[in-house]
């Protein structure tokens, strides 16, 4: 099994990695990163130079989170999937057999969550295994 947990260095994505690396360490299981890079639209060059800018963002975002769970003595694997986030974490879920699926809020109302498709929200609805939202804070 395996912890998977969403990250794009967001603040709560950031708080959300340390409370998925202290999951993973209690549990002795790896942590998956994921980071989702589907690029908005779908053609043409500019789709092609976004969707790279979109995956080094990733890459970068990812590095990080790797050195921090390293300090905690947490083996990671990384995964930057050319899908919207919450279908990324979906898959990688699956195909790590996941325990469950840790991700950041934004603090944003459940309305606009509702209205604007928050990755949360998403997940709540579509996961098949347990969704472990960490609100931002302290």
């Amino acid at each position: 099994m395996a912890v998977v947990l969403g990250y794009d260095e967001s603040p709560g994505a950031v708080r959300a990695l340390r409370v998925a690396i202290q999951m993973a360490a209690a549990f002795r299981e790896p942590l998956v990163l994921v980071y989702g890079a589907a690029a908005p639209g779908a053609v043409g060059e500019e789709y092609r130079a976004h969707q790279e800018a979109v995956r080094e963002a990733g890459r970068v975002a990812l590095d990080h989170a790797v050195t921090a769970a390293d300090k905690a003595g947490v083996t990671t694997t990384v995964e930057i999937i050319d899908q919207k986030p919450a279908q990324a974490l979906i898959g990688a879920a699956s195909r790590h057999d996941a325990r469950f699926i840790v991700v950041g809020t934004w603090g944003e109302s459940p309305m606009r969550g509702a209205l604007l498709g928050s990755t949360p929200h998403r997940l709540l609805h579509l996961s098949s295994i347990p969704v472990l939202c960490v609100p931002t804070g302290p």
